[in-house]
């Protein structure tokens, strides 16, 4: 039987506009960063779609090494898309990536034009696409010229493979460089996808305040720390998770779920339930409560983690205590 989407999908979601741009993006989007490669389950994967779609999830994040094996997320996503999603096309947002290392040579890997062109051809192939809607350069690169990678950027626009383009993981100063370069070109950064949790706060340091001042949006990954801010690691590490299997896939390792940050974990776990939240839901919210923040990407392995997450949007607003609470804890 085909595919159906709920007729009901957007009305529980808030939407949010993307810097000064015309586009709105849900709340929490969905990252397929895990659990969609060649050596996850795709019906599965089928059903996370599924679900997140019919919850008025309308993004759906990826890039071209996203696995494992590299590309096979994309290849996965395509086969679902081809079967489930194809007519719903104009109600997605689909995004894509390249600037880690994708293939052997000098030009699978950085911030070439060279790359960053061939890799979205590929993508669109692997996905059976015509275009994506947001492109993202995936990280610097510090010995390609940063004109000529945001000139790749302007010209896949130009050339109808990408409705807009972003950045991630670039710092501050870096991000100012590139917007104005941009900006130049006619062809403005829409997102920043920046690695941002309670765990790792690098964003606040300047980097928000040039998106916010700019108008750019701003959506994060990992705001979880890869599960660490959830109820999986308060009495350590369980058997069968992520960590303990060693799932080669960018899951988070065994070394980073450390004593100490387990206690803040049970600290922050007894704020979340005072608030009626679990600590992921917590932690979500706690990045939405930021009004320079467009959306937040969520990773999932079974598809009632995505509806226990998009709870998060039911409580995005902290007191002046908690927040008192939350960075004493944090800080200490």
């Amino acid at each position: 039987m085909n595919y159906l989407a709920s007729p009901k999908r957007y009305q529980n979601m808030e939407y949010r506009r993307c810097g000064n741009s015309g586009l709105k993006l849900p709340a929490v989007s969905l990252g397929l960063w895990h659990n969609f490669g060649n050596i996850d389950i795709l019906e599965n994967s089928r059903n996370i779609l599924r679900l997140a779609f019919d919850s008025g999830i309308t993004h759906f994040d990826l890039a071209n090494n996203y696995g494992p094996p590299p590309g096979s997320a994309e290849e996965n996503f395509g086969r679902i898309f081809k079967e489930d999603f194809k007519c719903y096309r104009d109600e997605l947002v689909i995004s894509s990536k390249a600037g880690w290392g994708m293939w052997d040579g000098p030009y699978g890997d950085w911030g070439s034009k060279k790359y960053l062109v061939a890799s979205l051809d590929q993508s669109l192939k692997r996905m059976g696409l015509d275009y994506v809607d947001i492109f993202y350069h995936h990280r610097p690169d510090p010995e390609t010229p940063l004109e000529e990678t945001m000139g790749a950027l302007d010209l896949i626009v130009r050339q109808g493979k990408a409705l807009y383009i972003g950045i991630s993981s670039y710092s501050a100063e870096e991000t100012t460089k590139a917007l104005k370069i941009l900006n130049d070109l006619g062809t403005p950064c829409l997102i920043h996808q920046p690695r941002y949790s309670m765990f790792d706060r690098w964003v606040e340091d300047g980097l928000l305040d040039v998106l916010g001042g700019n108008g750019v949006g701003c959506i994060p990954f990992s705001p979880l720390a890869q599960g660490l801010l959830t109820n999986k690691y308060l009495k350590g590490i369980p058997e069968g998770s992520r960590a303990a299997a060693h799932r080669g896939n960018g899951a988070i390792e065994e070394d980073q779920i450390t004593d100490a940050k387990i206690e803040k974990v049970k600290k922050l776990n007894e704020i979340a339930k005072k608030r009626g939240q679990n600590l992921a839901q917590m932690a979500l919210s706690w990045i939405l409560k930021d009004k320079r923040i467009t959306s937040v990407l969520i990773g999932v392995s079974k598809p009632e983690q995505v509806t226990d997450s998009l709870k998060c949007i039911d409580n995005t607003t902290f007191s002046d205590e908690e927040i008192n609470k939350i960075n004493s804890i944090l800080n200490n």
